[in-house]
């Protein structure tokens, strides 16, 4: 039966039949797994951004200031955007590297949907020291917040 409140104990199945904890080893090597991917998230998407904001710079100098105030009324002209052509290979790779983050933001989603305490603490602890390590130095923050609509960042 799955748990539909949260609970605290070392007897857990995080996302797949096949990883059920049932001692303490096994439950704390999962708390690692999961604040070690929820880390890697946050250096992934610390990688995307950068790879984005390196392409749009070569692309276009000096690289174009995001519109904060209206970012939906923004023009669509003849296809070219900040990054070259619309289907150019940094905008594929781009576009890799979100699709793999977003995986591994919605596994993590649904990891804590275990309800399970540890889990949710491991994967927010993750979280936090992902961003501190990898992230809190960002220079362009008005990029990061227009560029990523998902709450999971």
């Amino acid at each position: 039966m799955m748990h539909m409140t949260f609970y605290w104990g070392n007897q857990v199945t995080i996302l797949f039949d096949g990883w059920t904890t049932s001692s303490w080893i096994s439950y704390s090597l999962s708390l690692l797994a999961c604040f070690l991917v929820s880390t890697f998230y946050q250096y992934l998407e610390d990688k995307r951004v950068r790879f984005k904001l390196v392409s749009a710079a070569k692309a276009s100098n000096p690289p174009p200031k995001p519109q904060i105030e209206d970012p939906l009324l923004q023009q669509q002209g003849d296809g070219k955007t900040a990054g070259g052509s619309k289907w150019s290979a940094a905008r594929f790779a781009g576009a890799a590297l979100f699709g793999l983050n977003s995986g591994i933001g919605y596994m993590l989603m649904l990891a804590v949907m275990s309800f399970n305490g540890g889990v949710f603490v491991a994967i927010v602890l993750g979280l936090a020291v992902g961003y501190l390590v990898f992230r809190s130095g960002d220079e362009d923050v008005a990029t990061l917040v227009v560029d990523n609509p998902c709450a999971c960042s």
